[in-house]
């Protein structure tokens, strides 16, 4: 075979292998994002508290936050494919441990799993996302990350046409996609071992950036700056897919049904603004992308408590194709800067936007209970401006001399 015939192959091979931890994080993220979409079902059928489903709710968001850097850490100094279909197979238990649950305790084992299952996925697969991306790290770190947008979109429609007519028991057809991911990643785990011994061959060792030593003033500050940027995106999400159906209906009189309009045309476009960020930060620069991700939304999130019904579903496109496309770019800067700690930059990244995700929305209730909901989103569409922050970022050339 000739040597370009042999590229092709491997460039296919990589391909595939991205294709497919996307299609994982997809399926491991519309599991996930059912499990809160199903707690009233909860609720009634177990007579459960509020307090009681918090716990619930808690212990997911703990174990996906909290566990996600540590093991990011741990892989990069000792990558482990078999990783991959684990995180699955604890994805699996906790679908069956929901389906046969039959009090809170299960309920929260359960949860504690689909917690560990995500916290796998996401620094592994993101790491294979970075090995099969060649030049183009920004729309393949994009590609990973939209399958797990479109897993959350499609949570609803799952909740609607299988758990709300089949109750708790329907979580069991949750497992057929557990099944599916354990196959996919078991498919991946093989091509990435390969990769691993391959990038460890002696004649295969190249000196490369990732021998650079950067100043710790100079790697926190980049990481402290790009937390804050997280910080905005992810609260401010959360305003939205927890609190905006409420603002809808009470600014508009209008039904639950007309708010999850906007919202859906907030995920919809974020979907492909998460598509489009990485080759356009491939094309034009990584903190260009980042900083408009962030500032670029604040004009749309400010004029939006002040529309009518149909300027919301506009703004909402608006805001989500921008504020959505920066999050797996600002991943592969922080990785690029430093790129031995591959893992740890996914782990520490995914883990801190749910976490703050969580903690926001505890935050934001509390507000709304004190103050309101109008005045909890006309305060949090200011989140945006501190995109300005991304402007002290160092330019991507810069970053990579360092």
């Amino acid at each position: 075979m000739s040597q370009s015939a042999t590229a092709g192959t491997t460039k296919q091979a990589a391909n595939m292998m991205l294709i497919g931890v996307s299609l994982a994080h997809l399926l491991n993220d519309a599991m996930q994002s059912v499990v809160p979409a199903v707690f009233p079902i909860f609720q009634k059928t177990m007579q459960l508290s509020f307090a009681q489903i918090g716990w619930i709710a808690f212990t997911l968001n703990l174990t996906a936050s909290v566990l996600q850097p540590l093991i990011g850490y741990y892989s990069d100094r000792k990558p482990m494919p078999s990783l991959l279909p684990l995180g699955m197979v604890f994805t699996l238990l906790g679908m069956i441990g929901l389906a046969l649950a039959p009090g809170l305790m299960m309920l929260i084992i359960s949860a504690a799993f689909i917690g560990i299952g995500s916290s796998v996925l996401h620094p592994e697969s993101s790491r294979v996302a970075h090995l099969a991306a060649g030049k183009g790290k920004g729309l393949a770190q994009s590609i990973f990350q939209v399958g797990g947008n479109t897993g959350q979109a499609l949570a609803p429609l799952m909740v609607a046409f299988i758990l709300t007519s089949q109750g708790q028991l329907g979580f069991l057809w949750f497992t057929l996609l557990a099944v599916i991911g354990i196959i996919i990643q078991w498919n991946v785990s093989k091509w990435y071992g390969n990769q691993i011994r391959l990038l460890n061959r002696p004649d295969r060792r190249t000196p490369t950036n990732s021998d650079r030593t950067l100043s710790k003033g100079f790697v926190f500050f980049v990481l402290s700056t790009l937390i804050v940027l997280l910080f905005s995106k992810f609260v401010y999400l959360a305003s939205m897919t927890g609190y905006y159906s409420f603002y809808f209906m009470e600014q508009y009189h209008l039904p639950l049904e007309k708010a999850q309009i906007s919202l859906f045309a907030l995920q919809f476009a974020g979907m492909v603004g998460t598509l489009l960020g990485g080759p356009l930060a491939d094309r034009f620069g990584r903190k260009k992308i980042i900083w408009f991700s962030i500032l670029g939304t604040a004009p749309f999130s400010l004029w939006l408590p002040y529309v009518g019904p149909v300027g919301s579903i506009l703004l909402c496109l608006a805001i989500g194709a921008i504020l959505m496309s920066g999050f797996s770019v600002i991943i592969v800067y922080a990785q690029e800067m430093l790129p031995g700690k591959v893992g740890t930059i996914a782990g520490l990244f995914f883990g801190l936007s749910f976490g703050m995700a969580g903690l926001g929305s505890v935050v934001l209730g509390w507000l709304i209970d004190q103050t309101g909901v109008a005045f909890m989103i006309q305060i949090c569409a200011f989140l945006p401006l501190l995109g300005l922050f991304a402007l002290l970022l160092p330019k991507d050339a810069k970053l990579m001399r360092q």
